[in-house]
């Protein structure tokens, strides 16, 4: 997070599948309950300019022909106005601020399963995001296989909009999974794993377990 800031930042990642916006609603709920003013966000998306950058990227029929290059410039794009039209002013106030995905997807999605240059990937997230940086990261994982059949449990039967990335292959979150492993080597102090296939209420126990330990008491 950046110096200054009185508010934490909590954020979520992880493959398909892995139960991020359950958690996230969660821990949401509990912090609330504690008394905490929160701020849920997701990527791309959360505000007005990301949420279109987020149809345009995810689910607009024109998004075929899109190069990784041109998604890398997108996703930082909504983030960049995530962070200062949002994530900063929360911050700022005391505000505990929790976002589905961030800046480690990226290098995840974008670095690893797409192969851009890591150096270049990031570089740009440098530029977008300048010094506002989790304070926590929980990357809920779960196995390839377990990953695509809760995405097709999910979606079956239901009409739901086309998401572009669900439908690259496997070889594609293999490369994805070996980014988040690598990103967690990295940084083990604020990226902290958590087995996603357990039930839910073990998750959320995991969850707040991680949560409670590292939260000051100064935020609102």
């Amino acid at each position: 997070m950046a110096e200054g800031m009185k508010g934490f930042f909590i954020t979520f990642e992880g493959t398909e599948g892995g139960g991020k916006s359950t958690q996230i609603n969660l821990l949401a709920e509990r912090l609330r309950g504690l008394g905490r003013t929160v701020k849920v966000l997701r990527e791309p998306g959360g505000t007005p300019i990301g949420e279109e950058i987020r149809h345009t990227l995810k689910h607009s029929a024109q998004n075929q022909a899109m190069t990784p290059e041109a998604e890398l410039l997108l996703m930082n794009a909504s983030r960049a106005q995530l962070v200062r039209e949002v994530i900063r002013p929360a911050l700022s106030t005391g505000e505990v601020v929790l976002c589905d995905r961030f800046y480690d997807s990226t290098v995840a999605y974008q670095g690893y399963g797409r192969g851009l240059d890591l150096t270049l990937v990031r570089a740009v997230i440098d530029f977008a995001i300048g010094e506002t940086r989790p304070d926590l990261t929980l990357l809920l994982t779960v196995p390839v296989n377990i990953s695509e059949h809760r995405r097709l449990t999910r979606t079956a039967g239901v009409s739901t909009q086309r998401d572009r990335f669900e439908e690259l292959d496997r070889s594609f979150f293999l490369r994805v999974e070996e980014g988040y492993r690598a990103i967690a080597e990295a940084e083990p102090r604020r990226v902290i794993v958590i087995d996603a296939t357990a039930t839910v209420e073990a998750v959320c126990e995991a969850v707040w377990k991680c949560v409670s330990a590292r939260l000051p008491r100064d935020a609102k």
